[in-house]
C-alpha cells in the first residue's frame, strides 16, 4: 500500500495548482492532507469519489484555518478526530482511522511561531501527542504522518546554524522528536536515506525552492511492528502546488 502525506496549504488553492492532476495521475491508496483550510461543502470532490476515495475530514472552528483529511480507497474503521483534550481539539489538527489493520494518524502539529511565542503550548502538544499514539500502539501497529513543523537534525534543513533558536529547529521542538525516537518509532525516510539535501518545505521568498534552501518538516513515522513491512519512502520534490511537497511511504500487505 502506498501512503502519501501532503500539506497542501489550502485545498482550494492547490486544486488550481496541479493537486487534482497529481491525485488522478498517481492515485495513492491513502492520501493524508494538512492545512486543508476548507469545509467539505466548500470543495467539489465528486471526481475523487469517482476514483474510489472515501474522505474523512477534521476542520478547524476558525474558518479558512488549519484542518486535516484522510482519503482512502480501502475502507476506514475506528475513525477519530483530535486528541480528546479540549486545549488541542478546536483547530482540526488530527484525524485518524484504522486502514487494513494499521492505525493511521494524520497530524498537523502547531507552529511555535516567531520568537517561539507558542513554545510552551507546543511542548504540551508534543507530550500529549506522544501519549496519544502510545495508547493507540497498545492496540496494534501505528503509522503517523504529516507536517510536524520541526526539522529533527542539522541534516534536515539547509541552514541549521542560523536557525538554531528559530521555530522549527529549536532545542525544545527537536527534543519532542527525540522523545518519539526514544519511544521506538521509525522515521521512515531516514530508514532508507541517510544523505543531505532532502527537504519538503521551502519559503516562497528568494527562489528558495529553486536553490533547494529548504527544511524537512513532513514525515511518516512507523511503530516497530511495521519495520519489516517498510518497502520504500520518498520525498516528492518533483511535485508542485504548495510550499510543501508530498512525502510517501510504501508498506507491504500483512501476510496471513
Amino acid at each position: 500500500m502506498r501512503f502519501v502525506s501532503w500539506n497542501v496549504n489550502g485545498i482550494r488553492a492547490a486544486m488550481d495548482k496541479g493537486f487534482r492532476d497529481f491525485v488522478e495521475g498517481e492515485q495513492p491508496d491513502v492520501l493524508c492532507l494538512q492545512e486543508t483550510k476548507a469545509l467539505p461543502e466548500q470543495v467539489d470532490l465528486s471526481w475523487a469519489e469517482r476514483l474510489g476515495y472515501c474522505i474523512q475530514w477534521n476542520t478547524a472552528e476558525k474558518k479558512g484555518y488549519s484542518g486535516t483529511a484522510i482519503w482512502s480507497k480501502t475502507p476506514m474503521h475506528k475513525v477519530g478526530k483530535g486528541l480528546g483534550i479540549a486545549e488541542h481539539d478546536n483547530e482540526g489538527r488530527i484525524v485518524k482511522a484504522t486502514i487494513a489493520g494499521i492505525q493511521l494518524v494524520n497530524v498537523y502539529t502547531p507552529n511555535s511561531q516567531r520568537g517561539l511565542a507558542r513554545i510552551d503550548y507546543r511542548k504540551r502538544w508534543d507530550a500529549d501527542f506522544l501519549a496519544y499514539i502510545q495508547t493507540l500502539r497498545r492496540r496494534g501497529p501505528v503509522l503517523f504522518c504529516g507536517d510536524l513543523n520541526c526539522s529533527h537534525h542539522e541534516i534536515d534543513l539547509a541552514n541549521p546554524k542560523s536557525n538554531r533558536k528559530n521555530a522549527g529547529f529549536s532545542d525544545e521542538e527537536r527534543a519532542g522528536l527525540d522523545a518519539i525516537v526514544d519511544a521506538g518509532y521509525i522515521d521512515t525516510f531516514r530508514y532508507f536515506e541517510s544523505g543531505p539535501g532532502h527537504y519538503s518545505w521551502w519559503t516562497y521568498r528568494n527562489d528558495a525552492r529553486q536553490r533547494n534552501i529548504g527544511w524537512r518538516l513532513d514525515y511518516f513515522w512507523a511503530s516497530p511492528s511495521l519495520k519489516a513491512r517498510l518497502q520504500s519512502a520518498r520525498i516528492r520534490n518533483d511535485i508542485f502546488g504548495s510550499d510543501h511537497c508530498p512525502v510517501e511511504v510504501e508498506i507491504s500487505e500483512k501476510k496471513a
